[in-house]
């Protein structure tokens, strides 16, 4: 399976990078493959509903479960009325993938992108650029988690690192030896972010606002004694498109 897996990330390389051709640069990236570097980073991009994520400094790699709950938020935020500005909060940006998504899919729509690693706030900006998006429909902020927010939004969307540290031997190894740590483990057996954000959301989101949050399919449980001590009332857990507990939306009303 392994050497499967590993022949079609070949034939996706020199498709995706080098028109389908054997180059020596396409070559030394074959060895780059080789020696388990993830094959969108050799890449250098990922799509993600129809938007080019570049992924040069290094973010987590956008995932096909975080695009199946994305879509769901732009489809069910697709309908508010145009003319009036549409305010959201992409929280733990990364890349930047989630909010730029809805900026090219809801033209209404303004973005604030939040982050608190210096490159993935780079890395936002350069995707922001790539993407062609008009400058005053966004802003980018350094931020621990609420501490650089201020006003309300009509829609939150948080992808927070949630894997535990006793999970770390069940990660696979390519994620482990080149994807940022600090985007994937969270103390608290993975729910400390989760929780810092359930406590202070309600304060930026606008009475009739929707959160969107990812969360591990194991730590259902756990986060619904948080909601509840947060004094979260409207809320829905969901599945992603494999069956998995993989999202949040939490109503303010």
């Amino acid at each position: 399976m392994k050497n499967k897996n590993f022949n079609q990330e070949i034939v996706w390389l020199l498709n995706e990078k080098y028109g389908g051709q054997l180059t020596d640069k396409a070559k030394k990236d074959i060895t780059c493959l080789q020696k388990g570097r993830p094959v969108d980073y050799v890449i250098g991009y990922k799509n993600f509903l129809g938007c080019k994520i570049d992924l040069r400094h290094k973010p987590l790699i956008p995932r096909e479960e975080t695009e199946f709950w994305v879509q769901k938020a732009i489809e069910n935020s697709s309908g508010e009325v145009s003319g009036i500005v549409f305010k959201v909060l992409d929280m733990f940006a990364g890349s930047g993938c989630c909010g730029i998504a809805v900026l090219k899919h809801i033209p209404h729509s303004r973005c604030d992108f939040v982050d608190v690693d210096d490159d993935c706030l780079k890395q936002v900006r350069l995707n922001l650029k790539i993407n062609g998006l008009d400058k005053k429909r966004y802003r980018v902020t350094k931020s621990d988690v609420f501490s650089g927010v201020k006003g309300k939004y009509d829609l939150i969307l948080a992808n927070p690192p949630y894997i535990a540290f006793s999970q770390k031997a069940k990660v696979q190894k390519p994620v482990l030896d080149f994807e940022p740590k600090g985007a994937l483990f969270a103390r608290n057996n993975g729910l400390y972010f989760i929780d810092k954000f359930l406590q202070g959301a309600k304060n930026y989101l606008t009475p009739e606002g929707v959160i969107y949050l990812e969360f591990g399919y194991n730590q259902k449980k756990d986060i619904e004694k948080m909601l509840k001590k947060s004094g979260w009332q409207n809320y829905v857990f969901n599945k992603d498109q494999f069956g998995k507990w993989r999202y949040l939306k939490i109503f303010n009303f």
